[in-house]
């Protein structure tokens, strides 16, 4: 994606010469086939497009207004997006906060009741969650760690603090099954101390819901665990001080808006094994805290992930391999209508495996009753639906068979597999697609992820792949994919690090430059790594990708020193390349958008108001005739005649340092 002129499709490296010498150009595509040619030098240009797949990736076409109309829906866009961010910002700081406080001696004694070791990972977490919750200001933490990896621990850490300082908390989960295993959880780890919990889900009656709604107004009730029913409006408070959010993928758009609120008042510590895309970003750019726990517990091994075609030797194969280990094993089909066909089907094809079914449409006694049973071993092979996806942890389940998971996301994928391999046995997953359906270019892409990721502590790798297959979404707002789509990712997260940066100094950011200043550099000699120096393409690449990113002098002197290092002593066109990423840093603190440096003469083009003070520009002019205006916003230096006779660089650059520092 370049700069000024959209999203092209990258074709490769290509050598040509214009006039000025042998230059490498990066060769870019648009729609109708137009052809853009950018040197080397001014890769600082360009970047990669995330947004969209490759095949659905919007080309633009060259010559018309259409990248720039985009652009600037895009910069409105972070506008808003960032003044509705130092707005939140401010909410939060204005208010002091519950700083918790409670007894060392009591959280040591609550700690000891893990039965494992803390992981480094996990450790750093929970310290960080501590620091937060004692800091006076409201917390906003994700904790993302692969499924089995502690977070719970962390989660039940945090509920302690808040607790033993005063305060309620809310444990808000997707589903009923996940709620209850939290209460579980909970009730053991809380069972010493005078702690009161209560569970909000459809596993209890009317009744019980409506004595811990009462004790929760009361103050009476110290934590509650619920699903969506949390979030009702009848839902009151006494004093909650803690909320935490497990799985939060699994939330729709609009009722973690309805928690947004709660995020200027309240203490928010938000749990998941693969982030959806927009709260990924958001943490990356610094928006909300993050603590990643990657750490693999003893012993854990990772899942082996197959991607197969159906087939009922396979299925057979599975299943038995399971059995005959003293294990068990999901079967996952997600179609409620055909799945007591499947249920028939396995049952003939495995005659000697006791087969229940669970899913999301049975009476909650008959489905609390099937997980009851399956984790007490009374049943061999469970065929359910997606129920299973969040939290389910029976460590003697380490087969999972999952029927078109080609119609799966890639974080579904990720949470199904988490359900086996949560002991030291080796577990396997089997992703099942139909032989003869055609499955979609994405699809395929988000089963060659999972496939690849089956390392253990990947489900934040996998969030990242997920984030570049779909776009991360409106940052704040309940679209999914917002502007971000037609400008790609990493623009926008640009544009928006921008405007917050603008809108805290105090000004409204520059539509027009919405990066700020992108400085452009010809010093028409030939500016690249020759193949004789360095004749990988790919390094070369990585390279020249690596001098765009510099920020500063320092950078770019250790990556010269590198280069030295690497490939010997430094060619003249390797020297100009060099010289041309200098002077794009001094350019750009002078507003300084071009400079086109000849051997008769240095034209710089300037941003509309650049921060130079306009009255130097005028003396400038009256006091030499050879620098004068040359149009809008453009000065120009003629230089003596014989001012460049060697053509050499540093000649060059010398001039363009000098225009430079007459003009400050």
């Amino acid at each position: 994606m370049h700069a000024q002129y959209g999203v092209g499709q990258y074709l490769g490296l290509i050598n040509m010469d214009l006039g000025d010498g042998d230059t490498e150009f990066l060769h870019l595509e648009y729609a109708k086939g137009d052809k853009l040619y950018v040197p080397v030098a001014s890769l600082h240009l360009i970047s990669r497009y995330s947004g969209a797949g490759e095949g659905a990736a919007p080309l633009h076409k060259l010559g018309t207004d259409q990248w720039e109309k985009a652009r600037r829906r895009a910069m409105q866009a972070a506008r808003d997006t960032a003044a509705e961010l130092l707005n939140l910002y401010a909410l939060r700081a204005a208010r002091e906060g519950h700083a918790f406080e409670f007894s060392l001696h009591d959280y040591e004694a609550f700690a000891e009741g893990f039965g494992y070791e803390e992981t480094p990972d996990q450790a750093a977490a929970i310290t960080a969650v501590m620091a937060d919750m004692q800091s006076g200001k409201p917390m906003d933490r994700l904790v993302c760690g692969d499924v089995g990896f502690g977070k719970t621990e962390v989660a039940l850490r945090a509920a302690f603090m808040a607790v033993m300082g005063g305060y309620q908390v809310a444990v808000l989960v997707p589903t009923t099954l996940l709620a209850e295993q939290h209460f579980q959880n909970f009730s053991d780890r809380f069972s010493a101390w005078p702690v009161k919990l209560a569970e909000l889900s459809r596993f209890r009656s009317p009744k019980e819901q409506a004595e811990a709604l009462q004790a929760l107004t009361d103050g009476k009730l110290d934590i509650v665990i619920g699903t969506h029913r949390l979030i009702q409006k009848d839902v009151k408070f006494a004093r909650l001080g803690l909320v935490i959010l497990d799985e939060e993928h699994r939330f729709g758009v609009r009722q973690k808006e309805q928690l947004k609120a709660l995020r200027a008042e309240v203490d928010v510590l938000t749990l998941t094994a693969t982030p959806i895309p927009r709260t990924l970003a958001m943490s990356l750019e610094g928006i909300r805290d993050f603590s990643v726990i990657a750490t693999a517990p003893l012993k854990r091994l990772a899942v082996k992930t197959f991607v197969q075609s159906f087939s009922s030797g396979l299925i057979r194969e599975a299943v038995l391999r399971e059995l005959k280990r003293g294990g068990q094993v999901y079967f996952l089909h997600n179609e409620v209508s055909t799945i007591q066909n499947m249920f028939e089907m396995l049952e003939k094809l495995l005659p000697e495996a006791r087969i229940r079914v669970g899913h999301g449409q049975q009476s909650e006694r008959e489905l609390e009753q099937v997980m009851r049973d399956f984790y007490q071993q009374r049943f061999d092979v469970l065929l359910c639906t997606t129920i299973i996806e969040t939290g389910i942890d029976i460590p003697t389940a380490n087969t999972i068979l999952i029927n078109r998971a080609d119609k799966f996301g890639l974080a579904q994928l990720h949470q199904l597999r988490g359900r086996v391999g949560r002991s030291h046995h080796q577990a396997f997953a089997y992703l099942l697609v139909e032989e003869d359906r055609t499955i979609t270019p994405q699809a395929k892409k988000r089963l060659e992820a999972i496939q690849l990721m089956e390392e253990l502590g990947s489900g934040f790798h996998l969030a990242m792949h997920d984030l570049e297959i779909r776009g991360c979404g409106e940052v704040l707002g309940d679209k999914q994919s917002g502007e971000i789509l037609e400008v790609g990712f990493s623009l926008y997260n640009d544009m928006l690090a921008g405007a917050v940066a603008s809108l805290k100094a105090g000004n409204e950011p520059d539509m027009s430059q919405p990066l700020g200043v992108v400085s452009e550099i010809n010093l028409h000699l030939p500016a690249l790594l020759p193949v004789e120096y360095c004749p990988d393409v790919h390094e070369r690449l990585v390279l020249y990708k690596r001098l765009a990113s510099v920020h500063n002098l320092d950078d770019l002197t250790q990556l010269q020193e590198e280069l030295i290092d690497r490939f010997g002593a430094l060619p003249d066109p390797a020297r100009a390349l060099l010289s041309t990423h200098r002077l794009r840093l001094a350019a750009k603190p002078l507003g300084i958008l071009k400079v086109d440096a000849s051997a008769e003469s240095i034209t710089l083009q300037f941003v509309p108001q650049p921060p130079i003070d306009p009255g130097r520009i005028i003396q400038l002019i009256q006091s030499r005739r050879d620098i004068k205006l040359a149009g809008e916003n453009r000065l120009r230096w003629t230089l003596p005649a014989s001012g460049d006779a060697g053509v050499a660089s540093d000649t060059r650059v010398a001039h363009v340092i000098t225009l430079f520092n007459l003009l400050k």
